[in-house]
């Protein structure tokens, strides 16, 4: 089914008096000297199933931007190298990165999987563009570097993406650097022939399926376009989220693709089991296009996708709980899953960081 009205394009009135004020309760209470826990039983850290480097590595975008926030975020600079040890930590003398961790500070494996590399990557990337101080960026590029040499061992295509967003940030940082360009080309240049693969007439997609994090996709090539100007870049960042849209704007209103069963090309998009990271990419994807475009249009849809954590959504709920600070792992049917996450809190105050920056 194809969404029945798209957002409008009249931009919308939105200030920072609709968000709600910091509350970093959470963060601090799933936050112990190791890195951030990764899950929760309703508010409360769920020690049992300790870390992972996907968390951590938001945990760190998230500490990057709070810090350039206004008035700046002390909490979160002092948090921020806690996240950053946790990936110096967990990476390998090859270069990868192992992704789980035991409270115990117990792992069995050799490497983690390519999202998580990307994930890393990517906040890495931030850290050493947008640094608060010289240390910190200085730490951050002698994790990249010696990780660097792995990017052509990811296969994965959300891997690749948040891979291309890291490295687009550190060509920023070092502009301009024709070795990292190379690369960040290589990979750009994968996800076009990843799309023109699956494109069709009436799918305009990298893939046969609509999955998880899909904003990232379009997002990574408006980021390769900003380094290199290639508008192939553009076009098809643009072509492949106005099809994304089609799927998932309903009525004014955003509703990801659910997780319990998700969109096969020629099937039905699944509506619920909803989740923040998909929010959150969306989110992203209408920052950097604002960025990019100038239109207005796309900070109305940015702002209607951050109001998805605070009711606007298909059940009229809000995820982000105002007591706690944290956000609901899911919307479901019958309502939210009540767990309050490392990765949907942190989707929570990425997107608020976001949009707090535009106003």
């Amino acid at each position: 089914m194809e969404a029945d009205i798209i957002l409008s394009a009249h931009p919308v009135e939105f200030t920072s008096a609709q968000m709600p004020a910091l509350n970093l309760k959470h963060i601090k209470a799933l936050t112990d000297s190791t890195g951030i826990i990764q899950h929760a039983l309703f508010d409360i850290p769920n020690r049992k199933e300790g870390y992972c480097i996907d968390d951590n590595a938001r945990a760190l975008l998230w500490a990057v931007w709070a810090c350039k926030s206004k008035p700046k975020d002390h909490s979160a600079y002092n948090l921020l190298p806690v996240y950053l040890g946790f990936i110096h930590y967990m990476q390998t003398e090859e270069g990868h990165f192992r992704n789980f961790l035991s409270y115990s500070r117990d792992t069995s494996e050799d490497r983690g999987s390519d999202d998580s590399f990307g994930r890393t990557i990517m906040a890495l990337g931030y850290l050493i563009n947008e640094s608060p101080t010289h240390a910190l960026a200085r730490t951050g590029q002698e994790i990249f570097s010696k990780a660097l040499p792995q990017v052509k061992t990811i296969t994965s295509i959300r891997g690749i993406a948040t891979t291309i967003i890291g490295i687009c940030q550190y060509i920023k940082f070092h502009f301009p650097d024709d070795k990292k360009t190379h690369i960040m080309d290589e990979m750009a240049d994968k996800m076009v022939q990843m799309y023109k693969d699956n494109r069709s007439d009436d799918w305009h997609w990298y893939e046969p399926i609509l999955t998880y994090d899909n904003a990232l996709l379009p997002l990574a090539l408006l980021h390769a376009y900003e380094v290199s100007q290639n508008e192939e870049y553009m076009n098809i960042a643009l072509e492949s989220m106005n099809f994304l849209e089609s799927k998932v704007l309903y009525d004014d209103t955003l509703r990801p693709v659910g997780n319990d069963g998700w969109h096969k090309k020629d099937g039905p998009v699944a509506r619920f089991d909803q989740q923040g990271v998909d929010v959150l990419a969306m989110v992203l994807y209408y920052q950097q296009a604002y960025r990019i475009t100038g239109e207005t249009l796309y900070l109305t849809r940015m702002y209607k996708s951050y109001q998805w954590f605070l009711g606007d959504n298909d059940i009229g709920l809000s995820l982000y709980d105002f007591e706690t600070g944290g956000c609901a792992d899911g919307l479901h049917s019958e309502g939210i899953n009540l767990n309050q996450g490392a990765e949907s809190t942190l989707a929570y105050w990425i997107s608020h960081e976001v949009v707090a920056s535009t106003l």
